[in-house]
């Protein structure tokens, strides 16, 4: 048996690790944790969840492409250029998986309907479950991960990537690799918000003003320590302040989910 850290620790240490040392995964190692991942609880299970390992370097970096929102002629006029581009553990991980939420199993073994957006639900948190499996496991034996929920910046372009079939769904990628810990980006972690807004008992509380702006101010610290900018409102308002992938929904409904 693989030795492991203890699982209260390895989960209070988690932070995203986008730098590694270029070593691989060993085969035993990818077992250990895919096994972790397939141990996971499931909704009815129903077990709604595949994982496509990605290898192949070309498709990598069109994952990246993606992850930057360019086509390939934007991207590579971008590299021409000399402009700086992000995302580039998704080429440099040890190991790119990405994570879908799948019906295409039920479809085969029973005449059912799956899309009612109670099916995507349970799709999509099945997914989110093992895929915290998995990165807990991966942290666990030493290794380091980001989530890569950038893949739906062209969902149907990551769909072709990956050849997928209607009820069959790519949700977010993983990266995985050994840690570069002398990269100051693997060094720090992002405060969370406290469990005193976090947390209510039997009725939701409404967080105060006051804890909120207590926990944008560590936030704007964390990110001026970084030499960013930033805070949380600030990243709200970014995130959540114009259209979010507004061709969510009919590609969901053209894979065969949420039609009602």
């Amino acid at each position: 048996m693989i030795d492991s850290k203890p699982t209260l620790q390895t989960l209070l240490d988690h932070r995203s690790i986008r730098k590694y040392t270029g070593e691989p995964i060993s085969e035993e190692m990818l077992t250990a944790i895919l096994e972790a991942g397939r141990a996971v609880s499931t909704s009815s299970f129903l077990q709604a969840t595949s994982i496509v390992r990605v290898v192949d370097p070309a498709k990598r970096t069109a994952f990246r492409q993606i992850s930057c929102d360019m086509n390939a002629q934007a991207y590579e006029q971008a590299q021409a250029d000399g402009k700086r581009l992000g995302h580039g553990y998704v080429e440099s991980c040890a190991e790119y998986l990405v994570f879908c939420m799948d019906a295409k199993r039920h479809h085969q073994l029973a005449d059912v309907n799956t899309d009612w957006t109670e099916v995507a639900l349970i799709g999509a948190i099945d997914s989110a479950l093992m895929a915290q499996n998995v990165l807990a496991a991966a942290e666990s034996l030493g290794l380091g991960g980001v989530f890569i929920g950038s893949l739906r910046n062209d969902i149907a372009r990551a769909s072709e990537l990956l050849e997928l079939p209607k009820h069959v769904v790519p949700l977010f990628g993983l990266c995985l690799g050994h840690p570069d810990m002398s990269s100051k980006i693997n060094q720090s972690q992002r405060p969370r918000l406290p469990l005193d807004v976090l947390v209510s008992t039997d009725t939701y509380q409404v967080a105060s003003d006051a804890a909120l702006n207590d926990y944008n101010e560590q936030v704007r610290e964390y990110y001026h320590g970084r030499g960013i900018q930033m805070d949380w409102t600030a990243q709200i308002a970014a995130t959540f302040g114009g259209e979010v992938r507004p061709f969510m929904l009919e590609y969901l409904n053209k894979q065969g989910f949420m039609s009602r």
